[in-house]
């Protein structure tokens, strides 16, 4: 149980924090991608603006009026700079930022790598520029301006590396313009792995850290599971010694006055309390870790024939119909016990309910791949408890109160079940068969040297 619980708990941490981190990695590098973009675009917007060129001087995002005045200062102090060149970086308060914004904008026509075409009206090409690239020839441009003329798309990315637009003037005239994005989707694809690799890194860690606290967060709720096992397994113990005292004294007051209505109820409660403390041990003894359950190999078939023929009777003083179909051979590796008291418990709980007049149904066959058993008990009923069918293998849970009252169940038995077929290496689950028929179904691994 602390293993299960700390399994839980180091898989919830973890899942969790797997989330977070593909959410912070997933955001930073398609806002690094989208900046990307955005910047392509900005230089292409520029270009298509200025018919092809950055303007000259460049000097935006600045007031034109201040930038003209500050140049007009400076044109005599500088000897070394020529008349056209960069102006001074403006005077008065500055905002945090500024001044690497005013640096980019300056160097921007600079950095940037583009070439474009220019085609007349019809689609031939009148004018190429590629001296500010040098992966692509003028042939090369021309190609491809031609190929994206054609294809009608005025904006877009060719090759995964060259932003484009294409852009037509008041004359008629087209400008197809591209900006080589090779070095930023260099630095973001390493930016990526970067991310990726501190996640893994950090998850890692983080496994680390919480499997070596997670006995620590899980130990209040083992302490509590703990000393509710105690007390079933106390309890269940403690209660035997006067449900068999009860039961020998119903004995002799039916030696001394015979047998009478009050001796057989006694005797039905004795019953029920005694099936009661026996599957509550069972239970408890089941979820045990440190339980060894010796298997051996077990002839499920002749085992299952063997206790579903002891409800016949039951069957035919309830008036059912009861229907067999046990495929021969099939062995598993199991305790006897256990897979007797899980086939009662499950043939027992279709008897219960099923409805007046009605079926009961119990299968034995292999799955298609012939690695596990699949055991199941049907029966109709007159009505199936509505949402998910799994709360019936929760303890003391009862669909319909006042029908369990009447036969007699506590709502354990079904947890007893599903306790054996885990403790076997299977599962079991219910399902719904139409709206009168409820199947109880459980898959045990074969042993292997009968699997074929």
């Amino acid at each position: 149980m602390v293993k299960k619980l700390r399994r839980k708990f180091v898989l919830t941490a973890m899942l969790s924090l797997l989330v977070i981190i593909i959410c912070i990695i997933g955001v930073i590098n398609v806002y690094n991608y989208v900046q990307i973009q955005m910047g392509a675009d900005e230089i292409l917007t520029i270009l298509s603006e200025n018919d092809g060129f950055f303007p000259d001087p460049v000097f935006m995002g600045m007031i034109k009026e201040e930038q003209n005045k500050t140049l007009n200062n400076q044109k005599n102090e500088n000897d070394d700079k020529s008349e056209d060149g960069p102006p001074p970086f403006p005077e008065g308060e500055m905002f945090w930022g500024d001044k690497t914004n005013y640096n980019r904008q300056m160097e921007m026509p600079y950095q940037s790598r583009y070439f474009w075409v220019r085609l007349s009206e019809d689609g031939s090409v009148k004018e190429i520029n590629t001296g500010h690239i040098a992966a692509i020839s003028s042939s090369d441009a021309k190609s491809v301006a031609t190929d994206i003329y054609e294809s009608g798309i005025v904006q877009g990315y060719y090759d995964n590396h060259y932003r484009y637009l294409v852009k037509q003037n008041d004359n008629g005239e087209y400008l197809v313009m591209f900006v080589d994005c090779s070095r930023d989707f260099y630095n973001a694809n390493r930016l990526l792995i970067m991310t990726v690799l501190i996640g893994i890194i950090s998850l890692l860690a983080m496994f680390i850290l919480v499997y070596m606290f997670s006995g620590k967060a899980v130990a209040p709720v083992v302490e509590s599971l703990e000393k509710q096992k105690r007390f079933i397994t106390d309890a269940g113990h403690e209660l035997k010694t006067p449900i068999a005292v009860i039961s020998a004294n119903v004995d002799v007051l039916e030696l001394e006055s015979g047998k009478s209505e009050w001796t057989n109820s006694i005797r039905g409660q004795v019953k029920r309390m005694t099936e009661l403390v026996k599957n509550m041990l069972t239970l408890s003894r089941m979820e045990e870790e440190n339980i060894h359950v010796v298997f051996s190999d077990l002839n499920l078939s002749q085992t299952i024939v063997e206790n579903s023929a002891s409800f016949a009777a039951v069957a035919d003083s309830k008036g059912l119909k009861y229907n067999l179909d046990i495929a021969e051979d099939i062995h598993i590796l199991g305790d006897k016990n256990g897979i007797n008291q899980l086939s009662s418990l499950l043939i027992d709980n279709a008897m219960k309910y099923s409805s007046e007049n009605g079926s009961v149904n119990v299968m034995l066959s292999k799955d298609q791949r012939g690695k596990k058993a699949i055991f199941e008990v049907s029966n109709t009923c007159d009505s199936i408890p509505e949402g998910n069918l799994d709360r019936l293998f929760d303890r003391f849970y009862r669909a319909d109160n006042s029908r369990s009252r009447d036969t007699g169940g506590y709502g354990i038995g079904l947890s007893v079940a599903r306790a054996i077929a885990n403790s076997h290496g299977g599962e079991i689950e219910a399902q719904r068969d139409g709206d009168h028929i409820i199947r109880f179904i459980v898959k045990i691994p074969v042993a292997k040297n009968k699997t074929n």
